[in-house]
């Protein structure tokens, strides 16, 4: 039998914060029951190991709107996500760090916008507290790159704190950095997307997740992204692209060979280097045709095998 839904899912994904959680869960339940609507908790736990695990048991044990989920390991931000979406009941989905840092106060504000017709509202942490050189600059930098690639405006494509209609996110699929991507992807589908100022404090309790090597990670889905949104339809045309420059450039030198065999009569051996580069043009110029015509069928085919990031236990809360 298929769940009952709820109005609002709440959705955290949680690494090493074993003194923001229960701050966190107490300071979202007195928020959303001000709304006067149903809504759950969804804390992800994505594989900590300081004491995280065994404080959401406990609140698992204690608070009814609560559902957690534990990770095997840590497999990063947007898999924890993922595993989110994948258990809420809500029509509307809530994403917020689990760092206190995000205000569950604004959250009102997030469905207030929504209530205008959108399908996305992004955060916007105008004022944000965190360190210039780490932190902001390269933020600053990639939210740019992102919004000209992507072509989705926002002030801030970093924040965590958003809110999704359930059926603009439920078919998409998270891995690498793509969380941050997920407005460009909700445009895929036709999302309306919109942004609001939110609240932004200091992180009072544990440290940071953020070192700059994600930056380079949030690059390489970058480009893949790109990929993913000009060309999902109808990939044989980027490939196809690729392939007829090659088939070009191979017929051009094939042209340059046989100019060179009958106007100059260069023996076919002193031109040997020619005739394989002409080869290896006109090699790879199949290899990307037919990786085109591949993913074409991969794209017409869909990927029906679900799923395979399992979690390691989901908690449902058994008292108010």
């Amino acid at each position: 039998m298929k769940p009952s839904s709820v109005a609002l899912s709440v959705v955290v994904p949680l690494f090493n914060e074993v003194k923001n959680a229960p701050l966190l869960v107490h300071r979202l339940r007195d928020v959303l029951n001000a709304l006067g609507q149903s809504y759950e908790i969804v804390l992800v736990d994505d594989g900590s190991r300081d004491g995280t695990r065994r404080e959401l048991r406990r609140l698992a044990r204690e608070i009814s709107c609560l559902k957690i989920i534990l990770l095997r390991r840590n497999f990063g931000q947007s898999a924890a996500m993922a595993a989110g979406f994948r258990r809420v009941r809500g029509e509307v989905i809530v994403t917020m760090d689990g760092d206190l840092q995000n205000d569950p106060r604004d959250i009102p504000k997030l469905l207030e916008k929504m209530a205008e017709g959108f399908d996305v509202v992004s955060g916007w942490r105008k004022d944000r507290k965190d360190t210039l050189i780490l932190r902001k600059v390269p933020s600053r930098l990639a939210n740019r790159l992102i919004c000209l690639i992507t072509g989705v405006r926002l002030h801030d494509t970093g924040c965590a704190l958003k809110a999704y209609r359930r059926e603009v996110v439920q078919h998409i699929r998270l891995y690498g950095e793509l969380h941050r991507f997920l407005p460009a992807l909700a445009r895929v589908e036709g999302a309306r997307i919109s942004e609001i100022v939110v609240q932004h404090h200091h992180r009072r309790f544990g440290k940071s997740k953020y070192n700059i090597t994600r930056t380079f990670r949030v690059l390489m889905d970058l480009i893949s992204l790109n990929l993913f949104i000009n060309h999902l339809t109808n990939p044989l045309r980027f490939f196809g692209k690729i392939g007829i420059w090659f088939f070009l450039l191979g017929g051009a030198g094939g042209g340059y060979v046989a100019y060179r065999m009958l106007s100059d009569r260069v023996p076919l051996i002193d031109m040997n280097v020619m005739i394989t580069a002409v080869f290896l043009f006109l090699v790879a110029g199949f290899q990307f045709l037919f990786l085109g015509l591949v993913a074409g069928l991969i794209v017409k085919t869909g990927d029906r095998r679900g799923g395979t990031l399992a979690p390691l236990e989901v908690y449902c809360g058994e008292k108010s």
